[in-house]
């Protein structure tokens, strides 16, 4: 029986032993750490994915919003520098006209002035003895190449003065091509136009204008002043062109 006993362990019913290697502890501790690493990599990796998208969606969301409002405001800016051009454009529009208005005023102030000058120079030569007389001329080259508009006053002056009716007519010295002309204005058998009659007590103002043909330089001028039925002109007056 004892016998029995002790042989039992040795046969071929005897228990399996397993033989493992002797592994030192820090390769375990080492192949521990590699797993616990792939795991926590693994882990980092898919959470951390999912942090970076809702980190880029809100970053885009952020970046949405601020493009929406720079368009916003851009829009807002380009409709304040609409207003400012508009507000420019009309200043500019009200100086010119406030310009204009100047411009025409300060000639009308002159013109009175002259009218003004006139009158007191009438008043005081009317006891002496009258006549006619060219008492302001200007000729001033027109819009038009070679025309020029010419403005003149006559005034007859003196005591017991009557009703003057006649013509007035003008002799233009000019060169042109190097030859000297001279013109009539109005040309003969014009005379009798109505811009060149003459009817007045005491001033009439006489304006027109006169054109030269291309290349003429005008030298000089002088205006002459007939009476109704004379054939000579009762004033004869060289004028400045300058």
């Amino acid at each position: 029986m004892l016998f029995r006993h002790l042989r039992r362990p040795f046969g071929i019913s005897a228990q399996r032993v397993a033989v493992r290697p002797d592994v030192p502890w820090y390769w375990r501790f080492a192949v521990v750490a590699l797993l616990l690493a792939a795991i926590g990599g693994g882990a980092f990796g898919f959470f951390g994915r999912d942090a970076r998208r809702a980190e880029t969606e809100n970053e885009l969301a952020r970046l949405q919003q601020d493009l929406q409002r720079q368009e916003t405001e851009l829009t807002e800016l380009r409709s304040k520098v609409a207003d400012a051009d508009r507000l420019v454009q009309t200043d500019r529009a009200v100086a010119a006209d406030l310009g204009k208005q100047v411009k025409s005023l300060s000639f009308e102030n002159a013109k009175l002035k002259e009218d003004l000058a006139f009158f007191q120079s009438l008043m005081s030569s009317s006891g002496r003895q009258g006549g006619l007389s060219v008492n302001r001329f200007q000729l001033r080259p027109d819009a038009i190449a070679g025309e020029y508009r010419y403005q003149l006053l006559l005034v007859q002056t003196g005591q017991r003065v009557r009703e003057f009716h006649g013509t007035v007519q003008f002799v233009l010295d000019v060169q042109n091509e190097g030859r000297k002309l001279v013109l009539l204005v109005p040309p003969p058998g014009e005379s009798e136009a109505r811009d060149y009659r003459l009817s007045f007590k005491y001033f009439q103002r006489v304006e027109g204008t006169f054109k030269l043909t291309p290349g003429s330089v005008l030298k000089g001028i002088q205006v002459r002043v007939f009476e109704t039925g004379a054939s000579t002109p009762k004033l004869t007056q060289a004028l400045n062109v300058s």
